[in-house]
């Protein structure tokens, strides 16, 4: 009898015990089982009991373990249709041609991976034969999120399918002549091929989580039904160390995505070596997939080990397999019979007796090769299960052994992630495995011939038969282009060209009224889809709760405390808003899904991600560059911008260099717009090119990214004749004489102030003290896009090496500009020096660099050196040099200011 004092306190002990003694009765049965029959006959029958409690529906906490065994047991495998022998001959070319892809270019040095696909072959082509649907039969299909590495075994069966050609496989990662084959799925570089980008670890399981709940979201707003759309991310069991890998698991099972399934590689290596060493990661995974409310299904073991399982008649060889880490599994994989009878069954009295009844070849089959994840039948298990599984989200856990049939050369050492080739004989024993009809003579000079049975040949017919029955080739994106959107009326926008009058309008209040105006329009309303991080209420956008209505799978099942209230909080199962509470790389999920929805779905859908702007490019920069190289479309908006806006907040919240991380990703059309009306040319011009008709030259497959601050101003009226240069990155927004402000000497000292942002009011203060205490004239230019401009100024260099003469725009705008220029921004210095040395006259800079810090505008401004006292200092101190105004000036003038 189990000692009570031993047992301990349980929340259990909290609730009444209506029945204490029947309790015992329970109790006393457990210990006397565990003391006849040992602890592990105990634990056997109460796992079964909690299971048998789970089928009847009775509440209890799940276990979030199970034994290291096949979920499905093989008496319960349903069989799978079609013809396994020729889907094996099928997979077997694809192996080789995956690998002989691999080595032929590793004679250019280019190299390539090998192993990853060779581990998960039958996980790909069981899908490809059975369940993953092409766009060819409802336009949308299943969304493939394929593990990185593995592509050379995709474009192995792109090439048996006839889609790819020899000359494509000898230009694998050969791309500068544009015929090649990117390393990795890459949808910019390969269009009609690749839809989702996943070789940046840890982002693929991300988006593929808000894939499927953006399918739910155009299904339950009636934009398309998705609903017959899986979708499927391979991942591997190291990339699962990524915390963005797991990041949103919750949200998955909360919604009961089950038109998602995960499928984890389970090679147990990661690039370097084990991945759980000295535990185990399946385990760990199950855990961590069940704890959040996911179905799991381990497919582990393949058919060699049913014979093993049936001799276990005490449960030793399930017990040795749960306690064998992960290290020492892979290390069975690569030593003889010898070393596993002693090692693994060796541990354990009945283990030894098991074995005695095992041949050496019987032990190597099951080490060596018998996995789950390498058994077409367990995978069409694994799979059927799955699809069929209503509620939550299924991970399927298929352990496989890196480097499967590569020999031993290959298979389970830890440096095969680096190994990018075979020898010739490694690729002869690599053919008789495989049972490939590939002669000793077709390898020339050494070089390992691809192989293809015929166009015509029975693998290929029915490879093509199976795509056509489940809708056409896959993956596959779609490239042909939509019909454009209707234009949004015109009011929309010229309602913000005469400006606010004497009403002071921060531009990022003037953003959300436009989105308020544009979401309301007939044609194209319903297709914008506003995305927010919890922060609506800063960014004033709680107007639009009640008249959107925050998205939620099952509405709103509660009364909002504000219910009384005007701007009311409203979910629906219909809601537009995609609020997503305090997770930047889950709203860049949502906006990566929405603005690729026209290629994904054949539905354009408009996105606006609205961010504080500290957090959205320094903290999920790699997701931006994931957006553009899947090509998505849409507004990033980072609100609450610049270093000096945000009073009182601090370094973390202070951004001053967004825009610099913004000029390197070369599908971000980067503005820091200064007005209303320009922030309102900008979205207009960004719909035109994205959704409408773009000009001949112009990528539509761009997205926008504009600064908006917080800081409340008079907003001016819009100039004529600017839009050209608001697009371009720089107008004259006035001189000194449009300006009214009275400089005394006829002629004055002149220059130039270029401002961008926010950062253009303290600039026409400054304009107003150069002319009325310094007898300074000044022009003040709005810079809407240092970067645009920039690139502009590039591409102008790069038709001059091609001998065509062209002038930088920038150069264009301030041809005949007197005097010098002076750059002002609240981002760093770096930049509008972007443009630096494409400007003729003098240049300089002012720019918040540095640390931010709490305090008010004013005293941020002043501490940083860019307030309009600065500036003058600044503008004397740059005209002295050119002798154009006293040195003396520039003493006197910071003394007067204070600086």
């Amino acid at each position: 009898m189990t000692d009570p004092q031993a047992i301990q306190p349980s929340a259990l002990d909290q609730l009444p015990d209506r029945d204490p003694e029947e309790t015992a009765e329970w109790q006393a049965s457990l210990d006397a089982v565990a003391k006849a029959a040992g602890p592990h006959r105990a634990a056997y029958l109460m796992r079964r009991t909690l299971e048998r409690a789970e089928g009847n529906g009775i509440a209890l906490p799940k276990l979030l373990e199970t034994d290291y065994v096949n979920t499905i047991p093989t008496a319960a495998e349903p069989s799978a249709p079609g013809d396994e022998e020729m889907e094996r001959k099928i997979t077997a070319w694809n192996r080789w041609n995956a690998a002989a892809m691999v080595t032929r270019g590793s004679k250019y040095g280019v190299g390539g991976h090998i192993a990853t696909f060779a581990s998960a072959a039958w996980l790909y082509e069981t899908g490809f034969n059975h369940f993953f649907k092409g766009k060819e039969a409802d336009g949308s299909g299943d969304q493939l999120y394929i593990q990185g590495h593995a592509s050379p075994g995709i474009y192995a069966r792109a090439f048996l399918d006839g889609r790819l050609t020899e000359q494509h496989l000898d230009r694998f990662r050969q791309e500068a002549g544009g015929d090649g084959l990117p390393s990795y799925p890459h949808p910019r570089r390969l269009p009609w091929l690749w839809e989702f980008p996943t070789v940046s670890m840890g982002l693929g399981p991300l988006s593929a989580i808000y894939q499927a709940r953006f399918n739910r979201y155009l299904t339950n707003r009636g934009i398309k039904d998705v609903s017959a759309s899986h979708v499927w991310a391979f991942l591997g069991d190291g990339e699962m160390d990524e915390p963005e890998s797991t990041a949103a698991l919750a949200l998955a099972s909360r919604e009961g995505l089950d038109n998602l399934t995960f499928v984890i590689n389970c090679n147990l290596q990661r690039l370097d070596g084990p991945v759980r060493a000295n535990f185990k990661i399946v385990q760990e995974l199950e855990a961590q997939f069940r704890g959040a409310g996911w179905n799991v299904i381990k497919s582990l073991w393949g058919s060699a080990w049913d014979e093993l399982f049936q001799l276990d008649t005490t449960g030793a060889l399930v017990r040795r397999l749960r306690e064998v880490p992960d290290a020492q599994v892979q290390t069975y994989q690569t030593r003889g019979a010898a070393y596993i009878r002693e090692d693994f069954f060796g541990k354990d009295p009945a283990l030894a007796e098991l074995a005695k009844l095992l041949s050496d070849d019987k032990i190597l089959e099951c080490f060596h090769l018998s996995r789950g994840g390498h058994e077409a039948r367990k995978v069409f298990a694994a799979y059927k299960a799955a699809v069929e599984f209503k509620g939550a989200p299924t991970v399927i856990l298929a352990q496989t052994v890196k480097g499967h049939t590569l020999g031993e050369g290959f298979a389970s050492k830890n440096a095969n992630h680096q190994m990018k080739k075979l020898s010739v004989d490694e690729f002869k024993t690599m053919r008789d495995l495989l049972e490939l009809p590939i002669s000793d003579a077709q390898f020339v000079d050494g070089v390992v011939p691809y192989g293809h049975p015929g166009a015509d040949s029975p693998e290929v017919r029915y490879l093509q038969e199976r795509r056509a029955a489940l809708g056409g080739p896959a993956p596959a994106r779609r490239t042909h282009a939509l019909a454009p959107l209707p234009a949004a009326a015109d009011k929309a926008f010229a309602a913000f060209d005469k400006g606010s009058g004497s009403q002071n309008v921060a531009t990022t209040m003037a953003f959300v009224r436009l989105v308020k105006d544009l979401v309301r329009d007939k044609e194209t309303g319903k297709r914008w889809v506003p995305i927010v991080p919890d922060e609506a209420r800063t960014f004033g956008m709680e107007s639009l709760f009640p008249s959107l209505g925050i998205y939620s799978p099952k509405g709103q099942t509660y009364e909002p405390v504000d219910r009384d209230q005007l701007m009311y909080y409203k979910e629906a199962k219909n809601g537009q808003i995609l609020n997503e509470g305090i997770t930047e790389a889950g709203s860049m999920a949502d906006f990566i899904a929405a603005s690729t929805a026209y290629s994904t779905h054949g539905e354009a859908m408009i996105p606006f991600y609205i961010f504080y702007s500290m957090f959205g490019w320094q903290r999920t920069a790699d997701q931006m560059w994931q957006l553009g190289d899947q090509l998505g479309r849409g507004f990033l908006v980072g609100a609450t911008a610049g270093r000096t806006t945000l009073t009182g907040e601090g370094l973390q919240h202070a951004d001053g260099h967004s825009p610099v991380i913004a000029a390197t990703n070369p599908a971000a059309l980067s503005y820091d717009p200064a007005f209303a009306y320009e922030i309102a040319t900008i979205v207009k011009d960004g719909l035109r090119r994205m959704y409408g008709a773009a000009a001949p030259g112009e990528d539509p497959n761009v997205f926008y990214y504009l600064t908006v601050y917080n800081e409340p101003m008079p907003q001016p009226a819009k100039p004529a004749g600017v839009d050209e240069g608001i697009l371009k990155g720089l107008y004259r927004f006035n001189t000194a004489e449009s300006a009214g402000v009275q400089v005394a000497a006829a002629n004055a000292p002149r220059i130039q102030l270029l401002a961008s942002g926010t950062a253009i009011h303290w600039t026409l203060k400054a304009q107003k003290l150069l002319a009325e205490e310094w007898g300074v004239a000044s022009d003040v230019w709005s810079a809407t896009s240092w970067t645009e401009l920039r690139r502009d100024a590039l591409e102008a260099d790069a038709a001059l090496l091609r001998g065509e003469e062209r002038l930088p725009y920038v150069r264009q705008a301030l041809q005949g500009a007197e005097g010098p220029v002076l750059a002002v921004s609240d981002y760093m210095r770096q930049v509008p020096d972007q443009i630096a040395q494409w400007v003729e006259q003098d240049w300089s800079s002012l720019g918040a660099d540095g640390f931010g810090l709490s305090d008010t505008r004013e005293a941020a401004r002043r501490h940083f050196g860019v307030d309009a006292e600065s500036i003058v200092v600044a503008a004397l101190a740059q005209l002295a040099r050119r002798g154009e105004v006293k040195v003396t000036a520039v003493k006197e003038a910071r003394e007067r200011y204070g600086l």
